[in-house]
């Protein structure tokens, strides 16, 4: 699916129609586009529609422009390497674009999607967002799933599992956790959650995912990043699901690089190479 690119400007004042005083996701909705950059998931969830679903929606539609773009400079750069009977080295890693790992480029990156909101809060500008995405031309990334968290899980299409993001603006947070978590991915799947902290029903949460990672240990990371200079609406809470985790062996002492026959087969098979 392609989305057309839009100006900064343009962006900028599409979204400014979704800004409501009281949700408090000005600087939380660039951060999450951010995080969506640097994490690249396949599979994304967002409880509570509104200013953040446009900022979701674009980070996405360019991961995939991007993605696509750096697959096919990959495979050419491998196949002009490993064909001219060069073994992987400094030079295939950092040649543009530089320090790709082929596995991740296997399988087209084609992004989902899913938003649920029952509409139901009247300060939210969760009913505006869907004109916001027609006029971005991002509507057809995004499926909206109009239902309350409690009763969404039934309604959830089967290939957003595993999640491997999820956004949580809503109060059942800790619902979400206790009903969602285990369709998480294991291998570093991100629930962030908004506005645990400076609040004692929050602060309760937060002690609990603290006594659970206690409790079981390898299970889950967890940050809390405040912003200070806010009444409420004042935090964000990342917590990255570790229970199986793969091993990611690309480094080496030093900050080196190492090239293991796995990872020179990945790259013939991503360039579209026999090597037998």
């Amino acid at each position: 699916m392609g989305a057309p690119e839009v100006s900064e400007a343009g962006f900028r004042a599409a979204v400014e129609k979704l800004r409501a005083p009281g949700m408090g996701t000005e600087v939380v909705a660039p951060l999450l586009a951010q995080l969506v950059r640097l994490h690249r998931p396949r599979r994304v969830l967002e409880i509570g529609m509104g200013y953040t679903t446009p900022f979701l929606a674009a980070a996405l539609a360019e991961n995939e422009r991007e993605a696509d773009a750096e697959a096919q400079a990959l495979a050419a750069k491998s196949r002009a390497h490993l064909g001219s009977g060069a073994d992987l080295d400094d030079i295939w890693a950092y040649t543009e674009p530089p320090l790709l790992a082929p596995s991740f480029y296997l399988e087209p990156y084609r992004p989902r999607f899913v938003a649920v909101d029952n509409l139901s809060i009247e300060a939210s500008s969760a009913g505006r967002a869907l004109d916001v995405l027609a006029e971005l031309g991002l509507d057809d990334r995004v499926q909206v799933v109009n239902a309350d968290l409690h009763d969404c899980a039934e309604l959830l299409p089967d290939d957003l599992f595993p999640i491997d993001m999820a956004w949580v603006d809503a109060w059942e947070c800790l619902y979400f956790f206790e009903h969602f978590w285990e369709r998480v991915n294991p291998d570093g799947g991100l629930v962030v959650m908004h506005y645990l902290m400076t609040y004692p029903e929050g602060e309760a949460i937060l002690e609990y995912f603290a006594k659970l990672q206690r409790s079981r240990p390898g299970e889950l990371e967890m940050v809390n990043l405040l912003e200070p200079h806010k009444l409420g609406q004042n935090s964000i809470t990342v917590l990255r699901r570790t229970t199986a985790v793969r091993p990611r062996p690309y480094g080496g002492p030093g900050g080196t690089l190492r090239y293991h026959p796995g990872l020179r087969q990945q790259a013939a098979t991503q360039a579209g190479l026999n090597e037998g």
